[in-house]
């Protein structure tokens, strides 16, 4: 098969195809042969060498795909050859062929395509997971959505309208806007205007904020922040360092501040979160409740050294997928 590697940490450049042998699943594993894989920020930051990687798992990028299954590990009960699926992988989805937990798998719902649920896998389990599994956001409260045209943030915004939650969103220009405000939420334009004061013409504060920006948006968080309310650390691309916070503030509004990674859980917990989305979510996917997911571009695998330029300029809309 051919898979993509890298050389060194560095630049798109440092991406290239190899041949290599077809993987053996384990007898709790799956064969797929990769349709789709998603190109997500996990993988940048690996191939710029600032994404630690757990012990023992493959160092080819890529961490969800759709495909076909061809080979069935012996211990795995609710998938057949021929099956088509989409999955949370540990790492290898940037490749033909790739090795997944079946617990980590999950079936297309009716109505997707292959490339449609190539989308699914990693913004899904990070969501859920994050703001809805253990019912963390409930009807009737709001939620304030930093980077609403991200993979994440439109899939946070399409559940949350799902389940009936209001929400707003900080996005970067006049058609960002636009998407957010399809999807149900109010849009800030962060570059011309401050949450803060935008989101208090509405209503005093949100219950939720789900931040992929970190420290600088961190003290203005907890300035519109409910009391009891919970915000949800995921992404730190406005740095992981915020200094002089006052630590009174949060005492004082009761908040809750979580922060997680999906790549460092263990199999059991991916397995829960997969098993939860399959009876929680996917018969939403497939009845249309929740807005199928954006994509942005797909690119042949060839050119995976241009999707990751394309990811790397930071203006996407959706999600950007590698065809193989």
């Amino acid at each position: 098969m051919k898979r993509i590697n890298m050389r060194s940490p560095g630049e798109p450049s440092v991406l290239f195809i190899e041949n290599a042998e077809i993987p053996e699943p384990k007898s709790d594993e799956l064969l797929i042969k990769v349709a789709f894989a998603g190109v997500n920020r996990p993988d940048v930051m690996q191939r710029q060498g600032v994404y630690p990687m757990p012990k023992g798992v493959t160092p080819i990028m890529g961490l969800e795909l759709s495909g076909e299954v061809v080979k069935v590990g012996e211990k795995v009960q609710h998938f057949n050859l021929g099956d088509h699926v989409c999955a949370l992988t540990d790492g290898g989805a940037y490749a033909q062929y790739c090795v997944v937990k079946a617990a980590q798998t999950l079936p297309i719902p009716q109505g997707y395509s292959l490339q449609d649920a190539a989308m699914l896998p990693e913004t899904f389990f990070t969501v859920w997971a994050n703001l809805f599994m253990r019912k963390q956001m409930k009807k009737g409260e709001s939620l304030l959505v930093h980077g609403g045209t991200s993979g994440i943030g439109i899939t946070a915004l399409a559940i949350a309208k799902s389940l009936g939650i209001k929400t707003f969103s900080t996005v970067g220009n006049a058609e960002k806007c636009h998407v957010v405000e399809q999807l149900g939420a109010t849009a800030i334009h962060y570059k011309t205007e401050n949450f803060v004061e935008v989101i208090r013409q509405y209503q005093e504060g949100v219950d939720g904020i789900l931040d992929l920006v970190g420290a600088r948006y961190f003290d203005q968080n907890l300035e519109i922040l409910n009391k009891d309310g919970r915000m949800f650390l995921i992404g730190f691309m406005g740095g992981a360092i915020a200094k002089e916070v006052d630590l009174l503030k949060i005492a004082v509004k009761r908040a809750i501040i979580t922060g997680s990674t999906m790549r460092g859980r263990t199999s059991e917990e991916k397995a829960e979160i997969a098993q939860s989305l399959l009876e929680n979510v996917w018969k939403k996917l497939t009845k249309g409740e929740i807005d199928k997911p954006i994509l942005h571009q797909c690119y042949d695998f060839n050119a995976v050294q241009e999707a990751h330029i394309e990811i790397d300029k930071g203006t996407h809309i959706g999600k950007i997928l590698l065809a193989f």
